[in-house]
């Protein structure tokens, strides 16, 4: 087990814990410094002078680099859940992620860089999921844009050749009507497209609810994203109201997957409508949200919820082939 291995499975177990998203944080930031390290052994002390690692991090990365499994995660794999080895494997065999942003819209990245990165963490694909043109807060893209994005796309795909690729999507507004934020012609050109409430999030429930149904039901659409629009950091913001038990309903009979979204400013949706949509039957893509490279990282905060209600790898499309997530999506589903 290499260091930066370590830091992820504790920081794994501390989510499996409940312990603060500060604190999970922090061992995947050291982890990112730690895989740059040379192999074979490390003085605790040089290793804290590295950015974002602190005395408990370094005592862990000395020890794994010495190949001994370090004091701090025995003890939490010690303690842990039976069912905690079930959600780290889910996390293990992550194929993809649907939800990433690139500084086309309002990532911090190149689109390089996220590709990067993706493949880095061992995925076989990740989904470039740029804002659309009404968030112009964050730089949304026009349909010409996207026409342009497609083709730098491609671009990235032809150098990084066969063992990944990096699919074209969008993340569409949902409009007031339900409607989405994009030309239709262009959407059907996109491998996934994932809908997004941003506006208007404390609506009624019945408006709320008429407008995520007639997204969920257009066929363009592949995931339904952080669907209750809750931020549970900072001021924080309340989840939207709307009938979840219609709205499920809905996504399972059109096969439309439900986010559960890795950010830790919102760990959407939370516990309460989360088991309501696996009783339901739904999808689900435990994704990022990533808007830098290192954010790709948070997709084990998912997959630990995704196991405390007991989904397999079936029910979970970050968990497929490439060319299975594919021919579901080409496949008539309604």
């Amino acid at each position: 087990m290499t260091p930066d291995e370590a830091l992820r499975r504790i920081a794994f177990l501390l989510e499996w814990r409940g312990a603060s998203p500060y604190r999970v944080r922090a061992f995947h930031t050291a982890a990112d410094a730690a895989r740059g390290l040379p192999p074979g052994p490390v003085d605790a002390a040089h290793v804290e002078r590295l950015h974002g690692v602190g005395p408990v991090t370094a005592a862990v990365i000395s020890q794994a680099s010495t190949g001994a499994v370090p004091d701090y995660l025995a003890r939490l794999q010690a303690e842990a859940d039976p069912n905690a080895r079930a959600g780290w494997d889910l996390a293990a065999a992550s194929t993809g992620d649907c939800h990433l942003h690139s500084d086309w819209s309002d990532g911090g990245s190149p689109l390089d860089d996220m590709a990067d990165a993706a493949r880095t963490l061992g995925h076989q694909w990740a989904v470039l999921t740029d804002h659309s043109p009404r968030l112009t807060i964050a730089h949304g893209l026009s349909a010409e844009r996207l026409k342009s994005q497609l083709q730098a796309v491609a671009a990235v795909n032809a150098r990084l050749g066969p063992g990944f690729r990096l699919l074209t999507g969008i993340e569409c507004d949902i409009l007031d009507d339900g409607s989405l934020d994009q030309d239709e012609d262009l959407l059907g050109r996109l491998d996934i497209v994932v809908a997004s409430v941003h506006s208007k999030l404390r609506s009624p429930p019945g408006p709320m609810t008429a407008r995520l149904l007639a997204a969920v039901r257009n066929p363009h659409v592949d995931v339904l994203g952080h669907c209750t629009g809750r931020i549970i950091t900072g001021r924080g913001r309340p989840q939207s109201d709307f009938d979840a038990g219609a709205v499920f309903a809905a996504c399972a009979e059109s096969g439309t997957a439900v986010e559960i979204n890795c950010r830790p400013e919102r760990r959407d949706p939370p516990d309460d409508p989360l088991l309501q949509a696996a009783v339901a039957g739904c999808r689900f893509a435990v994704d990022t949200d990533a808007h830098a490279p290192e954010q790709l990282h948070w997709q084990s905060t998912g997959y630990a919820r995704a196991a405390r209600i007991g989904l397999g790898e079936d029910r979970l499309i970050t968990n497929w082939s490439l060319s299975r997530l594919l021919t579901s999506r080409s496949t008539p589903r309604r």
